[in-house]
């Protein structure tokens, strides 16, 4: 029987927010999915605004796929849900980078499934 429990994302520190820094490609790391095979982490993160105009966020995922990215706009002062519970394994990466620098906090959580 799977068991499930909740963990921070491996790229914060103790829960903080993670400040998107990077303006491109690889981005700031968000979290590293378990390097299990058979478990998974299900991933979610929301992105707030703290900028006085529109930032647009990339959240971008290590995988072979050309163009395996989350694009979003982000008005100024919202909060916004980017990743609604991606199921993720084998050490896949989430990184992030937005138009401009250090204007995008994301955190979240992850559901630890142990199969």
């Amino acid at each position: 029987m799977a068991t499930i429990s909740k963990d921070l994302l491996s790229g914060s520190t103790h829960g903080s927010q993670i400040k998107i820094a990077a303006t491109a490609t690889a981005g700031t790391l968000i979290h590293t999915a378990t390097q299990e095979t058979d478990d998974i982490d299900e991933v979610w993160v929301w992105a707030c605004n703290t900028h006085t105009s529109t930032v647009v966020l990339t959240i971008e995922f290590s995988s072979a796929v050309v163009g395996d990215n989350i694009k979003v706009a982000i008005n100024p002062n919202e909060t916004v849900l980017v990743i609604p519970g991606i199921p993720l394994r084998n050490s896949l990466t989430v990184k992030g980078f937005a138009s401009e620098a250090n204007k995008v906090n994301c955190f979240g959580f992850i559901n630890k499934i142990v199969i």
